[in-house]
C-alpha cells in the first residue's frame, strides 16, 4: 500500500496488530493540493480531516473589519482539522488553505468512527487533541503576556521551517503584528546576530 510508509510514521506498526493497522491505513486516500488551495472553507461542515505529509498549510479567519489573521499553521505530520465542526457539525469559522503545494492524508468522518473501537487509533487521536490544545493555549496566552519579538523568536524556534516557506504576511499576522513591524523585527535580529 503506497501510504504505508507515510502513515506508519504517525501510526507506529509495533502499537497495532497487523489487521487493526492495515484496516486504519486503508481508511486514508491521499489527495494534493496546489498552492492557495484550500482543504477546508469557512461556512462547510468538515466532514473530514487530514495528515499532512509534504508542504504547508495555515487556517485563518476574518476578522469583524475584513482582515485576514492567520491562526495556525500546519506542517509535516499535522493534523488538519477544525475539531468543533468535524466533532459538532457546524460550519467552520475559519479556513484553511495550502501555502505551499501539499500531499496529504483524507479520512471521513464515517471512516474515523468505524476505526473507534481500535484502542491505539483513540489513543493516537487523544494525544494529537491535546497536542493541539496546549499549543493553540500557549499561543493565546502569548499574544497576551509576550513582546511581538518574543512571538517571532519563539516561531523561530520551534517551527523554522514556517519562516522560511510561508508569506510573511501571514506570519505577521499570527504574531499580532504588522508586515511593517514584523521586517523591523527580523532586522533588529539580523543586526544583533552579527
Amino acid at each position: 500500500m503506497d501510504n504505508a510508509p507515510f502513515l506508519k510514521e504517525i501510526f507506529k506498526p509495533e502499537n497495532f496488530t497487523k489487521e487493526e493497522l492495515d484496516l486504519i491505513l486503508a481508511q486514508f486516500k491521499k489527495v494534493e493540493f496546489s498552492k492557495n488551495e484550500y482543504l477546508i472553507r469557512e461556512d462547510k461542515i468538515a466532514n473530514y480531516y487530514f495528515f499532512l505529509e509534504s508542504g504547508f498549510a495555515r487556517s485563518y479567519a476574518i476578522d469583524v473589519e475584513g482582515n485576514d489573521i492567520t491562526t495556525k499553521f500546519f506542517t509535516k505530520q499535522d493534523i488538519i482539522i477544525d475539531w468543533h465542526s468535524y466533532f459538532l457539525k457546524t460550519p467552520c469559522k475559519e479556513s484553511i488553505q495550502a501555502t505551499t503545494a501539499c500531499v496529504a492524508w483524507k479520512i471521513y468522518f464515517d471512516n474515523f468512527m468505524n476505526l473507534f473501537n481500535i484502542e491505539a487509533f483513540r489513543e493516537v487521536g487523544r494525544t494529537r487533541l491535546v497536542n493541539n490544545y496546549f499549543e493553540l493555549k500557549n499561543h493565546t496566552v502569548s499574544m497576551i503576556t509576550d513582546q511581538a519579538k518574543e512571538r517571532y523568536l519563539n516561531l523561530l524556534e520551534h517551527q523554522s521551517e514556517v519562516i522560511h516557506n510561508v508569506p510573511l504576511k501571514h506570519i505577521a499576522t499570527y504574531l499580532g503584528v504588522t508586515d511593517t513591524s514584523l521586517s523591523r523585527i527580523r532586522k533588529d535580529i539580523l543586526k544583533n546576530s552579527k
